[in-house]
């Protein structure tokens, strides 16, 4: 896929009927021969609509017109570059807990979480937050994580985890206001409700700090594991995190993970695991493939804001 081609489909199948400004700017970049021949002297993962949208919000770029946007990048494209070459898009979505929970609540209890790709952790605190599936409730922390749940009971509590630790090749610090502003920076910019979930899970998880590990997915995850207690279900747990691993490296991570004792729950675009015989996603909407174990459960939101259990 060229470039070009990779902003136009984010713009329809990501961006379109969740954000109207970054539909538009997806759009316009996929047709801006400045833009795409300076995008393309990046590594390919650096190219990305998300990371670029991202850094220039965080550079205090305009994002909300085209022509404006154009300029600010053409003009600062050397701290723009900069940026990208440095950063990843670490988007801690605590909202995704919504589709984690009921996978994890009917595991055997209590559980130790271990989230590869863990940003800051945020998703690392399932326990602490409130749920709501349409007129059902779960939990009574903060935030609360709204999910729009098709063919789905509903879980009647949430987990008890008694551990919990991520590894990341860049962790960040919940307790660090410059990297909060980073994942502030990820938000889309229509998305205020995201920024108060934003706010809220990260003083949640500064008030109890996550083990979090610099590392590697495959070198790295052995030894994390072995610190977890015994007595606990091991869970490795990650959401869109392996579409940034070569595929050499994300199948030697699946070999790897299945090997280990516990549960490995995977909520990641269809394309990345290979899954055969899936049912037809609800719409064109752009969907992650929850799965406990290797088998696949359900359609799921990239934010967490919906889920479509499977038959």
């Amino acid at each position: 896929m060229t470039t070009a081609e990779a902003y136009a489909e984010f713009g329809i199948r990501e961006a379109r009927g969740v954000s109207p400004t970054y539909e538009r700017l997806a759009q316009a970049v996929a047709r801006d021969d400045d833009l795409l021949a300076l995008l393309d002297g990046l590594p390919p993962a650096k190219r990305q609509p998300n990371l670029l949208f991202g850094v220039v919000r965080w550079l205090g770029g305009p994002v909300d017109d085209p022509v404006t946007f154009h300029d600010f990048v053409v003009t600062h494209w050397a701290a723009v570059e900069a940026e990208l070459l440095i950063r990843a898009t670490q988007t801690n979505e605590a909202g995704r807990c919504a589709v984690l929970l009921p996978v994890l609540a009917a595991l055997p209890q209590p559980l130790a979480l271990l989230e590869v790709g863990a940003s800051a952790g945020l998703c690392l605190y399932p326990d602490r937050y409130a749920y709501r599936y349409g007129d059902h409730q779960v939990g009574s922390g903060t935030p609360m994580l709204e999910c729009e749940a098709n063919g789905l009971v509903p879980p009647a509590d949430v987990p008890q985890v008694v551990w919990r630790a991520g590894l990341d090749l860049n962790p960040l610090d919940v307790t660090d206001p410059h990297d909060v502003s980073w994942l502030d920076a990820l938000i889309w910019p229509e998305h205020a409700h995201r920024r108060a979930r934003l706010r809220a899970a990260a003083a949640a998880a500064a008030a109890d700090p996550p083990l979090l590990v610099r590392g590697d997915l495959v070198d790295d995850l052995p030894a994390l594991a072995a610190q977890a207690p015994t007595d606990a279900t091991l869970v490795v747990f990650h959401t869109s995190v392996l579409y940034q691993v070569p595929p050499p490296r994300r199948d030697a991570f699946v070999r790897l993970v299945r090997e280990l004792p516990g549960h490995w729950v995977a909520n990641e675009s269809p394309e990345v695991l290979g899954y055969d015989a899936l049912p037809e996603p609800p719409d064109d909407a752009l969907y992650n493939v929850l799965a406990l174990d290797g088998k696949p459960l359900a359609w799921a939101r990239g934010h967490g804001q919906a889920m479509t259990w499977f038959g």
